[in-house]
């Protein structure tokens, strides 16, 4: 009985299996624009990040509350101030950011991971350093963009109580003074807290530990710092001491600062801020810490970077 035997088909070359489609890819002709639009670029999408803005309603709540909390106070003591025709505001420009810190400590801990913390989870970091950006234009980019944001949100109070005062009648140019006194105050805050912000948020990319430490350090420090300066004041009255103390927290070291430079009433026990040999000494650390938390960063994002 004849069996039949299977055909078998030809195998075909590897080389007739090969294929090469033109998928349309072209090199790019148009401007290089650099690193200057690349840091320029990151900036405004830093600072735009900040509000939430360009990203889901979800991540526009926090911010944009914080923004209304600490304008609301500002426009209840306007209307008083124009109701009752006052002849001063209830409060200076240089010490509303220190009653409010609470609200900027808040925002500087959500914010701050917020600018950071997502590159060094999702290790985007290295894809940026691969184009003409480096180190030194990412650390800009952010700090500048964080400490501007910083300054929107304390400086926005301040113009509602300078326009509220105008509007008062009251003298153009104490309030001018004062105005000019509270930007020059709020503008340090913005630097040195976005500064111990991101430096704490750069340590770990997790952001919820770096809102959890970035509000220990800023609310620990302050009220450790205060209750120590309580306690050497009612044990002593040394305001030497009580002025030295003060600068082992960020928010008495603005306290400090404005009141040896900028005229401001000092929120120390007594109501006795540093003298102004005292405050070159605060002015100094202040200047220092800022610096060394730009240094902190760049030490930082070029490990990330390799």
């Amino acid at each position: 009985m004849a069996v039949e035997q299977p055909q078998v088909q030809p195998t075909a070359h590897a080389g007739e299996q090969t294929r090469i489609h033109n998928i349309g890819y072209r090199n790019y002709d148009g401007p290089r624009l650099g690193r200057a639009y690349a840091r320029r670029s990151l900036y405004s999408q830093s600072l735009r990040g900040s509000y939430g803005l360009g990203r889901s309603v979800k991540s526009k709540v926090l911010p944009m509350l914080l923004f209304v909390v600490i304008c609301v106070p500002a426009l209840i003591m306007v209307a008083v101030a124009v109701a009752t025709k006052a002849k001063d505001l209830p409060v200076d420009y240089t010490r509303y950011a220190i009653l409010m810190q609470a609200v900027i400590g808040l925002y500087v801990a959500s914010q701050g991971p917020q600018s950071v913390s997502r590159d060094l989870r999702f290790k985007t970091v290295p894809l940026y350093f691969s184009r003409p950006i480096e180190t030194a234009d990412y650390v800009r980019a952010k700090y500048a963009a964080l400490a501007s944001a910083l300054f929107a949100l304390t400086a926005a109070p301040l113009i509602v109580l300078y326009v509220g005062a105008l509007l008062a009648k009251l003298d153009f140019a104490d309030q001018t003074k004062g105005f000019a006194q509270g930007l020059v105050s709020v503008a340090l805050l913005s630097l040195l807290f976005a500064g111990i912000g991101l430096v704490i948020s750069a340590i770990t990319p997790r952001r919820g530990f770096g809102i959890a430490a970035v509000i220990a350090v800023l609310t620990i420090s302050y009220g450790a710092v205060s209750t120590v300066q309580a306690i050497a004041f009612n044990q002593s009255s040394d305001l030497t001491a009580v002025s030295w103390l003060g600068l082992f927290s960020p928010i008495t070291l603005i306290d400090g600062v404005q009141t040896a430079f900028l005229g401001a009433t000092s929120a120390f026990p007594g109501g006795e801020g540093p003298s102004s040999a005292q405050g070159v000494v605060y002015l100094i650390v202040v200047l220092g810490l800022i610096a060394g938390c730009y240094g902190l960063l760049m030490r930082r994002y070029r490990k990330v970077g390799l």
